[in-house]
C-alpha cells in the first residue's frame, strides 16, 4: 500500500495501535504454567473488543488469532497445549485488520529468570530492527535495510535468518513489495516510494541461517538449530524518514 491521504495514515495508525496494545496485553499476562492457547485467547479477546479481525485467521485460515513461537520455534507457532516455563523465549506476533487497513507487529519476550545470552540477543534484536527502520525514507534503496542490519549483525557476532523477509502491508497482510530482505542482498534494486507501507522484521540468531517448516505445516524452526529473536514494526515511508504505526498507547 502507498499512503496518499491523511485518512489512510489515520486508519493505519488505528489498527497499528490495536495490534501493539494486543501484543502488550499478552506480554503482561505471560507467566509460567499458562498454555500458549490461553495466551492466544487474551490476544483474540482484545482484538474482538477493538473491532479488529485476526489477519492470520482471515487471510490464511491459521489455527489461532496470533502466532506464538517458543524457544526452538522461531515463527508461525500454533497456539495450543504447550505450557510456558521459566526461562523460555516467547515470540508473540500479532497482525490484524480494521476498516480495510492491516498492521503487523511482533516481539520476543524472556520468561524470568533469563540468561545473559538471552538478554544480549534480545537487546541486539531490538537494535537491529531500529537500524533497519532508520533506512526507510522516500527514494532510499530497499537494499539499505538489509545492508544496515547485516553490518550490525556481523559486528555483534550474530547471524540472520535469510528466508524470512519483511513485506509490504496495508490493504492486505502481505502485498507489494514482497520479500524485502533483512540481510544483505545484492540482487535488490528497488527503491522506497513516498508513502510505502512495509514491515521491518529481522530474525536475529546465534547461528541460524534459514527457517524450515515443521510437521504441522505452519511452525518454522531454525536451520541449523539455534536461538532466534524477532522484533517487528509496520512503518510508512516519508521524506523525513519512517512513521512507526505499531506503537502502543
Amino acid at each position: 500500500m502507498t499512503v496518499t491521504q491523511e485518512e489512510e495514515l489515520d486508519g493505519l495508525k488505528e489498527i497499528g495501535k490495536i495490534v501493539a496494545n494486543a501484543m502488550e496485553a499478552m506480554a503482561k499476562a505471560l507467566e509460567p504454567g499458562m498454555t500458549t492457547r490461553e495466551l492466544d485467547e487474551i490476544g483474540a479477546a482484545f482484538l474482538e473488543r477493538e473491532g479488529a479481525i485476526s489477519a492470520p485467521q482471515s487471510a490464511y485460515d491459521f489455527p489461532g488469532a496470533t502466532c506464538i513461537s517458543v524457544n526452538e520455534e522461531i515463527a508461525h507457532g500454533i497456539p495450543g497445549e504447550r505450557v510456558l516455563a521459566r526461562g523460555d523465549l516467547v515470540n508473540i506476533d500479532v497482525s490484524a485488520s480494521k476498516d480495510g487497513y492491516f498492521a503487523d507487529t511482533g516481539a520476543t519476550f524472556r520468561m524470568p529468570p533469563s540468561q545473559t545470552w538471552q538478554e544480549r540477543l534480545c537487546r541486539a534484536g531490538k537494535r537491529a530492527t531500529q537500524i533497519g527502520i532508520a533506512q526507510v525514507a522516500t527514494d532510499k534503496p530497499l537494499a539499505g535495510i538489509g545492508n544496515a542490519i547485516g553490518a550490525f549483525a556481523d559486528k555483534q557476532g550474530y547471524t540472520l535468518i535469510r528466508n524470512l523477509a519483511s513485506h509490504g502491508v496495508g490493504r492486505s497482510l502481505h502485498e507489494y513489495p514482497e520479500e524485502i530482505s533483512t540481510w544483505p542482498d545484492r540482487s535488490e534494486r528497488r527503491k522506497i516510494n513516498k508513502g510505502l507501507v512495509l514491515t521491518v522484521e529481522p530474525f536475529l540468531s546465534k547461528g541460524g541461517l534459514f527457517a524450515e517448516s515443521g510437521e504441522d505445516g505452519w511452525t518454522l524452526y531454525s536451520e541449523p538449530a539455534a536461538p532466534v529473536v524477532q522484533y517487528e514494526h509496520t512503518v510508512v515511508a516519508t521524506d523525513k524518514g519512517a512513521i512507526i504505526v505499531t506503537l502502543p498507547g
